[in-house]
């Protein structure tokens, strides 16, 4: 939060201030000095214009930084506030601080230098928080490339997409468990009596609880499905199941590489509008120059200078506004790249036009189908959902698996035989009504997917055509609207040459400059839609990480 908007946050009283005037050494600074007996050696900061100093500095004789930490040290022991060592920048100490105070910080800012940078306390208010004031960091240069890996790996969409594939491939290792062989390994040792009447035995002369009696068992048991037809197709449905689920991620990449583009594009096109401001500044400023020589010469009027004037306030308006427009675009870059938005960005790469060799929309539509993340995940999708009916039909099939075990058992180590057993088993479902339930699923989720394929591929189709439409539209935007620039900067000369000459007043300048303005904006707004377009045709095409991040990007 700005300082000026914080005036209770600074307690720094100026009623010792004022009564510092009042005193015979706030009066005569050098004989106070002198008086105090300041060291001759050289001080780290001149004492000069110091109509507040001995008010808050009483330890005068200290070394100025000595003296003022030690002033406040004692100010705050009383008022037992928090305090923080800071660097502070004299020259804007005083900026921001409330009215009734800034003329003590005028006197800090005098006492401590015009060009020396001191290490002060600062205590805030009576017991609030310290107040740092530091140096801006150092601006960020952020070219595209740059932005679009910060956005890959802070973006909370491609996060999740990622865990999705995560998830998707240990569902796969589970389905695919099924079909491998199934190994346990077991020891027991068992010490237990029996009560024979729980189990309806009453023998004559017999105890009723005979026992305790030992035995061991040590045991290596194995099973294996050889034939599960069910199981095999929902291992192949996880298998595309987990295709799709990349594919998706891929899009999900290639939606987020489209949406930093676009931003990048709009930071792009503001900082050329604030260069284009600037310029408009430049020429006007020259222009109301000339507009008062042309009238110290009595070849203007009063009007045409008040006309510059307007023109030349009206620019700075306009690069105002334009300033205010692209910091507030990089602050959505920013957010968008998960930066911290106390940190000041730089773009590295300015508006350019960029040729781009087009071919024909019918040759790109069957590789744009091919390459589609979004149009390939239903593919695949397509395949896990054909692969479960299959599932859900072989559930009427027979399934064969062999088991078997083999261990040693006995009462003690030293008599442990060993025994075992193999078995196999044949499992045939005569009744499930279950499985026709399963079978008409998948069969509607199959039939919607085909009709959502079939959409997303008039739309793909309408993506190219359109892409290609833009793309050369903007092309010739460009040519034209640089041909607009390279004229109305021709007339803008002849504008101002007619008038230097008195000619004519200053009104054809004014429209001249008007149309320049016109034309470099038009320019500028030519160039971003060649840049989106050249970006749409990427996403169309299937090649925006291709496009934008090279053959190297993650697949």
């Amino acid at each position: 939060m700005p300082l000026a908007e914080q005036p209770d946050r600074v307690a720094i009283g100026h009623a010792a201030c004022r009564s510092s005037r009042r005193s015979p050494e706030g009066r005569n600074r050098s004989k106070y000095i002198k008086k105090q007996g300041v060291p001759a050696a050289r001080p780290l900061v001149k004492l000069r214009n110091l109509p507040c100093a001995r008010a808050f500095l009483p330890d005068i004789s200290l070394e100025p930084r000595l003296a003022v930490e030690a002033w406040l040290r004692r100010r705050a022991g009383r008022r037992r506030a928090a305090q923080s060592i800071v660097a502070v920048d004299p020259k804007q100490f005083a900026i921001g601080l409330p009215t009734n105070r800034q003329h003590v910080a005028r006197g800090v800012r005098r006492f401590l230098g015009e060009s020396v940078r001191v290490s002060i306390v600062l205590f805030v208010g009576v017991s609030g928080p310290s107040i740092v004031l530091a140096q801006n960091a150092p601006s960020v240069r952020l070219t595209l490339k740059h932005a679009i890996e910060l956005a890959l790996t802070n973006n909370v969409g491609v996060l999740m997409a990622r865990s999705d594939v995560d998830e998707a491939a240990g569902t796969r290792v589970r389905r695919r468990a099924t079909l491998l062989p199934h190994t346990t390994v077991d020891a027991l040792v068992n010490r237990q009596n029996r009560n024979l009447a729980a189990v309806g035995l009453s023998i004559p002369n017999v105890p009723t609880v005979v026992g305790p009696y030992s035995f061991m068992d040590f045991r290596v048991s194995a099973s294996q499905a050889v034939i599960d037809r069910e199981a095999y197709h929902e291992w192949k449905a996880s298998t595309n199941a987990e295709a799709s689920t990349r594919l998706t991620y891929q899009d999900v990449r290639d939606l987020v590489i489209r949406q930093v583009a676009g931003l990048y594009l709009a930071s792009q096109s503001a900082a050329a509008e604030v260069e284009a401001a600037d310029e408009r500044v430049t020429t006007s400023r020259s222009l109301e120059q000339l507009a008062r020589d042309q009238r110290d010469q009595s070849l203007a009027t009063g009007v045409d200078v008040l006309r510059a004037q307007v023109q030349l306030e009206r620019d700075r308006h306009n690069a105002l506004v334009a300033r205010n427009a692209y910091q507030t675009s990089l602050l959505a870059l920013a957010r968008f790249l998960g930066l911290d938005l106390a940190q000041s960005l730089e773009l590295a790469e300015p508006l350019a036009f960029e040729t781009v060799t087009t071919v024909p929309v019918e040759d790109m539509l069957h590789g744009a189908l091919a390459a589609r993340a979004d149009y390939q995940a239903l593919v695949a999708e397509r395949s896990a959902l054909e692969e479960q009916r299959e599932a859900s039909h072989a559930r009427v099939l027979p399934k064969v698996s062999i088991a078997g075990d083999y261990g040693r058992l006995g009462s003690n180590f030293g008599e442990l035989p060993g025994i075992g057993e193999i078995q196999a088993t044949v499992a045939l479902n005569l009744f499930d009504r279950d499985r026709v339930g399963a079978e008409a699923e998948a069969d509607a989720r199959l039939q919607r997917l085909i009709e959502q394929m079939a959409d997303i591929a008039r739309g793909i189709e309408q993506e190219l055509r359109t892409a290609a439409l833009d793309l050369e539209s903007a092309e010739q935007q460009v040519q034209v609207a640089e041909a607009a620039v390279e004229l109305a900067t021709r007339e803008l000369a002849l504008a101002e040459d007619r008038f230097r000459n008195g000619v004519t007043d200053n009104i054809e300048v004014i429209a001249a400059q008007d149309a320049l303005a016109e034309t470099r904006d038009e320019r500028i707004a030519a160039l971003a839609r060649h840049a989106d377009a050249r970006a749409a045709l990427a996403r169309a095409r299937g090649l925006t990480e291709r496009t934008f991040l090279g053959p190297g990007g993650e697949p």
